[in-house]
């Protein structure tokens, strides 16, 4: 059993951290300084929650600059986007402080002479986030912001690969004034992070990552009656209509399709296109993709970097080929830097290709795209309903009363016209099926990281 903690950078292969995984000590010790914290920060005023948040978000924004770096070389994205992530990291995090007063206040029940009756949200306990690496900022704070915001206490579990996030937030979180034990974080290995999940402190779950993952973190709550909240990515279709802005939507897709290397649950993986567009469409589609530059993600040049690691990349690799080999045709040229056995990997569009390739049911998770024709609205959406996965879709075009129509019949957490991959802090951040359950974001946010409470008050004994 290994007890240190090694993060491979994609880069070039280095060990970037390395740091010591806690032991069993350790863990109790952080559990039991989380219940103790959690019973005094239940108390503070949400005004004051506020302020020591927001005095946080501060910190990791001032640094902003470092934490790019670190990003790319944890975990590859090329360092001309890696500040971006803070960017939005901040939109999320002032919108669920700002949101908390209300989302938290009390729900007042109809008026009845003599009696005062309303419900109150009550914080749940300790909250154990478990993050994941592609995007370690954003994945993270939908859930680290609003459980501290709620009057909970937060123990961060951040991936291997991105160790460095969750002591960013310590250290933000201690400059910022948090009383201690209300934020903390355990490196931990797999076999630790189950025994977590099942220790008696923990009050809820929030865990972002793959439906094995989920699986194991459903079996670890099994039986304590807790609630989990599981996002476990998609297969996330986009469907172009006829009358859709094919420039427009061609340049929106392909970034959706191919950003961070293809390594977001909400990213495009396949493509329904009106066939009366469909050339049109991907002939744009193929000379915008072919455009980017894979390489080195410190060069500011680099558009495409490597993905997490080799395997991940093999994975996608192999996919293409199993495609290739069932009768899809690859329409870009490898890349001169794509080199099989490394993470490096260039985009791929596959046309000619049908729902019995893996490519089109199961999640990639890296640069690659099927994209089919379609002949009607019923048949994409059909064929966007046509999977294990429900956390995005998208439909391009300038009917919004079609958009209403065709989002009402497909099966997914978020619906969206003429945009992708993006997650509006203002809306409810859900998904259905194999996309795992539960909500983040906005108001809906704070529900699970609460408890209702009904006071049900007679004032009036006589008369």
């Amino acid at each position: 059993m290994t007890t240190t903690l090694k993060t491979v950078s994609p880069v070039d292969g280095s060990v970037y951290v390395e740091r010591s995984f806690v032991d069993e000590t350790e863990v109790a010790q952080a559990l039991s300084r989380a219940v103790r914290a959690q019973q005094i920060w239940r108390e503070v005023p949400v005004a004051e929650r506020a302020e020591l948040c927001v005095r946080a978000v501060d910190a990791i924004v001032a640094a902003k600059d470092d934490i790019a770096r670190e990003i790319t070389w944890q975990m590859g994205r090329p360092i001309a986007y890696a500040p971006g992530e803070v960017a939005r990291f901040e939109e999320r995090a002032r919108h669920m402080i700002a949101a908390a007063p209300k989302a938290l206040e009390d729900i007042p029940a109809e008026e009845i002479d003599g009696f005062t009756r309303f419900i109150r949200r009550e914080p749940l306990g300790v909250v154990f986030v478990v993050a994941p690496w592609n995007y370690p900022y954003l994945t993270s704070v939908n859930s680290v912001v609003p459980a501290l915001m709620a009057g909970n206490a937060v123990i961060l579990k951040h991936s291997a690969q991105t160790p460095l996030v969750a002591e960013r937030y310590a250290e933000a979180f201690e400059a910022a004034g948090l009383p201690t034990g209300v934020f903390q974080y355990l490196h931990l290995d797999h076999a630790a992070t189950g025994r977590v999940i099942k220790a008696a402190e923990v009050d809820f779950v929030a865990f972002t990552g793959s439906v094995p993952g989920g699986d194991m973190v459903e079996t670890a709550a099994a039986g304590r009656f807790i609630g989990v909240g599981l996002e476990l990515g998609g297969k996330d279709p986009a469907y172009v209509r006829a009358d859709a802005d094919i420039e427009f939507a061609v340049e929106n897709l392909v970034d959706g399709a191919f950003f961070n290397s293809g390594q977001s649950c909400c990213g495009i993986e396949r493509i329904y296109v009106d066939q009366g567009v469909y050339d049109d469409f991907v002939d744009g589609f193929t000379a915008l993709a072919g455009a980017y530059k894979l390489g080195d993600p410190t060069d500011p040049a680099t558009t495409l970097g490597p993905m997490v690691r080799a395997s991940a990349a093999d994975f996608v690799r192999q996919q293409t080929a199993d495609a290739v080999k069932a009768g899809a045709r690859a329409l870009i040229d490898p890349f001169k830097a794509d080199k099989p056995g490394t993470p490096y990997l260039g985009p791929q569009v596959l046309v000619d290709v049908d729902h019995s390739m893996a490519v089109m049911s199961r999640e990639s998770f890296g640069p690659v795209v099927g994209i089919m024709a379609v002949g009607s609205d019923s048949q994409a959406v059909h064929l966007m309903n046509d999977s294990a996965f429900g956390l995005t879709a998208s439909v391009w075009t300038a009917d919004d009363a079609a958009a209403l129509a065709i989002g009402n019949e497909v099966a997914t957490g978020t619906w969206f016209q003429n945009r992708c991959d993006y997650l509006d802090p203002a809306l409810a951040w859900t998904g259905v099926k194999d996309s795992g359950r539960g909500c983040t974001l906005s108001a809906l946010g704070y529900d699970s990281l609460t408890r209702p409470k009904s006071f049900h008050l007679r004032t009036k004994t006589n008369g």
